[in-house]
């Protein structure tokens, strides 16, 4: 009897999304050497636009291969569905965001997948929990409240990091990644110039609350939800 091919989704998506980030790296490293810095008609994308395209694709490409990274050197496992949540959020947020300019053309998009990352790292708040859990070193008993607030505080630590990493970029390298100019490079002022960052803020904690009463009433409860996301520690062989 013949068997049936079983496709590997999570492998193929993968390799699609890296060769999306790897194709408009070239592209963008193409088009920082041949645009110039000044003269460029209005709503044309700037030098600055395909600089910070080419540090989006670069963290997407470094940030894709991270978590099997730290798998083997902390020994644990990630879940598929996880990584593959994980992945298919590099390429919203980097190749429709930047490449693609969803930012601009879709409206709220950066709201949904700052929402959308709020519950993303707090459902990696509770692995992290859970895999310390299973830790011999490290016995806990932890209450499902304090799981829930572990959850909260982690993401919105890893929202305000990547706030001072937008503001650096801005700073330093000249980008608009905090969305301080409009995209003709009107400045903006006042309320105006942080509502982006504030807002950002705001969506990663209210994603990341919603994730943790989920994961709260999951815990209390006892119904398995949460396995999904939970890491796993590498059985010795």
């Amino acid at each position: 009897m013949k068997k049936t091919r079983k496709w590997n989704w999570t492998k193929i998506i993968a390799i699609f999304i890296f060769a999306s980030l790897l194709i408009s790296l070239v592209f963008s490293i193409y088009n920082v050497m041949t645009t110039p810095e000044t003269g460029v008609p209005a709503g044309e994308p700037t030098r600055s636009d395909y600089s910070l395209m080419v540090s989006q694709c670069i963290l997407g490409l470094v940030a894709m291969f991270l978590p099997s990274i730290l798998g083997r050197r902390f020994k644990f496992e990630i879940p598929g569905n996880m990584y593959l949540v994980f992945i298919i959020f590099l390429y919203c947020s980097i190749y429709l965001g930047e490449v693609q300019s969803f930012y601009y053309l879709i409206p709220n998009w950066d709201t949904i997948l700052h929402t959308f990352s709020g519950a993303m790292l707090g459902a990696l708040g509770f692995s992290v929990i859970s895999l310390l859990n299973e830790d011999e070193r490290t016995p806990m008993n932890l209450s499902p409240a304090f799981v829930a607030l572990f959850a909260v505080c982690f993401a919105v630590t890893l929202g305000v990091i990547w706030e001072f990493y937008e503001f650096s970029s801005d700073k330093w390298l000249g980008m608009n990644m905090q969305k301080t100019m409009l995209e003709d490079g009107t400045k903006l002022a006042g309320t105006a110039a942080v509502s982006d960052t504030m807002e950002d803020l705001f969506v990663d904690f209210l994603g990341a609350l919603v994730f943790a009463i989920i994961g709260y009433v999951n815990l209390k409860r006892k119904k398995g939800w949460m396995e999904k996301f939970e890491f796993k520690k590498t059985v010795k062989k």
